[in-house]
């Protein structure tokens, strides 16, 4: 177990945190969500001692080890495999057996295990940083951004390693569909405060978006009391009889804690410029094939064609091929045999992690996307710099001080505002947070051209995937279906057939669900929507009750005060008490059907979003 209380943090005159507490308890695995900036991988340098705060304890058990994936790269042994038994416990130093078993699920071969590590690129050299800590069972794993690494079947893997994973947990990661999966509790940094509830991301957003309405109704309801009260003061405080009175509602102004207005959070939106395509074929592939000098070709005789609109996700293991056939879909390669053939009207704009080398380092953010498209004005390439997490001063940093992730968040950022119908994207979340993750998702989902994109991301394939180009079995093939229908029908060869559902409580495993032909659809649909009707109607009346008995009380309130004014105007004692009793029965009325319109509607919506759910698994 692990206890945060009242951390605070500043960076000059920046507070990142202020009071932050929260407790990890035995077995929990915990999600820490916020936006860009948050705090979430400086809170993580924080628990295990690199980085400092201000004021606050961090406490933690005797002994208690903390495992957490080193960026950097220090390898001293000569082989994969050693390496990786460097992180067993001395009890455990002589079991290879279990290195093995993480080796292979992570995506190293047999081969791959008696090789120098030296030899792997970036990317398989973190994940076997990452199975040194796995394979030492640390009391706490703190794990940032597990998966850009990875590709689906490791990603696959790695999951459930973890759902059994039988000790304490904390994930940051882009990946809102692998989090939701995995988590038992999800904490968020929130405007300097963190939050933790016992759920996944969408509970916690809920939860926040109704703390925060209810909030901004009180106090907006505190408002108006407090002026009426004021009045009531101004009026009535030269008034000898009313001098009780008077004295009474300054106490209560006195006491009246005032509640802030929330300051206004940005969210992010942005979108792609489509350029208008009125043929309805985008691109024919011909028999293309490829391959890296005299080596195993990547594909063969690949062969399709791409209509307007069309998404087309490319997925399978790393090393396979899939960002050397979008380089050779985008012209940056030339097939070894075969053609691809555009359009004339095909304007394509090509997000690929190497091009990060076309940026010119003497240019600043801004002025980089800013060249990419003239027409565009300043202020609205500020507000792409924006979205790409280049808030404010941000934007104006130099292209050369930037991080490789920085520099492919600006490829992105150079792309939205090029006008093109036709998109080529080579996994474009890597370097994103989940805000901005979702709202990519939003773009590509709302773009009007057609997309070809590769992703391990299993949340964008299930939302946007209209065919498939999958690698596996040392080719590559097109599959005509979405993502779902690839999952039922074999998929990667462990589980996909089974259609993992999550309840408010415990993950379960069910079959797939069964088809239905249109006509039983349209059945079951009804018999939804109507059982839909049947529930959520009473609730629905009962609000707009609620809402018109309150309507009726503020009018009936404000005659009360009027009443009020004039009979202290003409001293009229005896009237002045029993209306004193009506205004404050009134006003009593007024907050409970307030405090029932909001129960009552939070009850409404948690049932809509189960109704609607079961209707999207119905069609799913």
């Amino acid at each position: 177990m692990i206890s945060i209380e009242n951390l605070t943090k500043s960076f000059g005159g920046h507070v990142l945190f202020d009071g932050v507490s929260f407790k990890i308890n035995s077995k929990e695995r915990v999600g820490l969500v916020g936006r860009n900036g948050h705090g979430k991988s400086t809170l993580f340098r924080m628990i295990v001692g690199e980085e400092g705060y201000d004021d606050g304890a961090i406490t933690m058990p005797k002994g208690y080890r903390i495992g957490y994936v080193q960026q950097h790269i220090r390898f001293t042994e000569s082989t994969v495999l050693a390496e990786g038994m460097k992180g067993l416990m001395a009890s455990e130093k002589d079991h290879h057996w279990k290195v093995e078993k993480i080796l292979a699920g992570l995506g190293f071969s047999d081969g791959d295990m008696a090789r120098n590590p030296h030899d792997f690129s970036g990317g398989f050299q973190v994940r076997l940083n990452l199975v040194k800590v796995l394979v030492s069972e640390p009391d706490l794993l703190l794990l940032d951004e597990p998966t850009n690494y990875l590709d689906i079947t490791s990603i696959r893997w790695i999951e459930n390693f973890l759902l059994s994973w039988p000790h304490e947990l904390i994930l940051i990661t882009h990946d809102r569909g692998f989090m939701d999966k995995l988590v038992t509790h999800t904490v968020g940094i929130h405007r300097k405060k963190a939050r933790k509830i016992d759920g996944n991301t969408e509970k916690y957003y809920d939860r926040i978006a109704q703390d925060e309405e209810i909030h901004e109704k009180t106090r907006l309801n505190d408002e108006r009391r407090e002026k009426e009260i004021r009045l009531f003061i101004s009026r009535f405080r030269a008034k000898a009889r009313l001098a009780n009175m008077v004295q009474s509602r300054i106490k209560t102004l006195a006491k009246t804690e005032k509640k802030d207005k929330l300051e206004q959070i940005k969210g992010l939106a942005f979108s792609f410029r489509s350029k208008p395509f009125k043929a309805k074929q985008v691109l024919t592939v011909e028999g293309i094939s490829f391959a890296w000098g005299a080596g195993r070709p990547l594909f063969e005789n690949l062969a399709f064609s791409i209509l307007a609109g069309e998404r087309i996700c490319v997925v399978g293991k790393n090393g396979k091929g899939k960002t050397t056939l979008l380089k050779v879909l985008a012209g940056t390669l030339s097939p070894a045999s075969g053609k691809v053939t555009y359009n004339p009207q095909v304007e394509s704009g090509v997000f690929e992690q190497t091009n990060i080398q076309s940026l010119v380092d003497s240019r600043t953010v801004e002025e980089e996307i800013l060249y990419a498209q003239p027409d565009m004005d300043r202020q609205k390439v500020r507000n792409i710099c924006g979205a790409m997490m280049f808030e404010g001063d941000s934007a104006l940093k130099k292209i050369s001080v930037l991080s490789g992730g920085e520099k492919s968040r600006v490829m992105l950022g150079k792309l939205l505002v090029t006008p093109a119908n036709l998109l080529m994207l080579d996994e474009p979340t890597n370097h994103l947070d989940m805000d901005a993750g979702d709202a990519l998702l939003a773009a590509i989902d709302n773009f009007d051209g057609a997309v070809i994109m590769v992703t391990h991301n299993e949340m964008f394939l299930h939302a946007l995937a209209d065919r498939l180009i999958v690698f596996d079995h040392s080719c590559a093939r097109m599959f005509d279906g979405n993502y779902q229908d690839f999952l039922e029908k074999g998929g990667w060869g462990d589980s996909e057939a089974i259609i993992r559902r999550k309840d408010d409580t415990a993950d379960e495993t069910a079959p797939a669900l069964p088809r239905f032909n249109k006509k039983e659809l349209r059945r079951l649909r009804s018999e939804i929507i109507t059982e839909k009707s049947k529930v959520l109607k009473p609730m629905e009346d009962t609000i707009t009750k609620a809402e018109d008995e309150i309507e009726k009380n503020e009018a009936l309130l404000e005659q009360l005060n009027q009443e009020m004014v004039d009979a202290s105007q003409k001293g009229d004692g005896n009237r002045i008490g029993p209306l004193s009793q009506q205004i404050r029965s009134c006003q009593e009325i007024i907050e409970t059907r307030f405090a029932e319109m909001e129960k009552m509607d939070e009850q409404r919506q948690r049932l809509e979003k189960k109704f609607e759910k079961r209707l999207s698994e119905l069609e799913a």
